[in-house]
């Protein structure tokens, strides 16, 4: 059943995850295992980055999106250097940091198998980016980690993954009033390959600032 909701903790609308969650919860029983909420409090965001889902050791771990894995090392760093974040590491839920005027939510909000959801799952989880999406301000803008979230957030508006062709660096005018920019998911292969770069992801921060 459908909800209106930004964030359902009890969540189990996936049987895949949902079973694939409880699997986790007794290897790993400190773990948070359960559909990780956004991060940030500012219901009026000026930057909503969106990433694809909680990475097994990271998110899935602690609780927080980006938080304790290695996709989070650069983008937290990032979102420091450009004043959205008041610390540049993030390890747990209790280590202080905060966001400043930026929130943080992932396409699918549960831990997926090989860290691939299927499209079902992204189309079943999708009510609840756009419900959050539906709260921002036109002037929000939103980045999309990764061709998954950027796809996502034309399906939380209601467009066609045609309307805006994925590139990093890309920037796209929605329907919405919302801006969208598009980089590569800031993923250890990525950033280990040179795919993504300390200065190419500064580059779409420039550019979102700029915007």
């Amino acid at each position: 059943m459908k909800t209106t909701k930004s964030y359902d903790p009890n969540c189990r609308q996936c049987p895949r995850l949902a079973t694939f969650l409880d699997d986790v919860k007794a290897d790993y029983p400190t773990y948070f295992c359960k559909p990780v909420p956004p991060f940030g409090d500012d219901p009026k965001p000026d930057l909503f980055v969106v990433g694809l889902a909680p990475g097994m050791h990271g998110a899935n771990a602690t609780g927080r999106p980006f938080t304790g894995d290695h996709a989070g090392i650069l983008l937290y760093e990032t979102l420091h250097k450009f004043g959205y974040a008041t610390k540049p590491q993030s390890v747990s839920v209790n280590d202080g940091l905060k966001l400043n005027r930026a929130r943080i939510s992932n396409a699918v909000k549960c831990l997926p198998p090989g860290n691939k959801p299927t499209l079902d799952e992204i189309k079943t989880c999708n009510h609840f980016l756009a419900h959050e999406l539906a709260q921002t301000p036109a002037k929000t803008r939103i980045l999309a980690l990764g061709l998954i979230a950027h796809n996502a957030v034309l399906m939380a508006f209601k467009l066609k993954p045609s309307s805006a062709k994925f590139a990093h660096a890309a920037r796209h005018e929605l329907a919405s009033g919302h801006t969208l920019f598009d980089s590569y998911h800031c993923s250890r292969y990525n950033t280990n390959t040179k795919r993504l770069t300390e200065a190419t992801f500064c580059d779409v921060f420039r550019l979102i600032q700029g915007s």
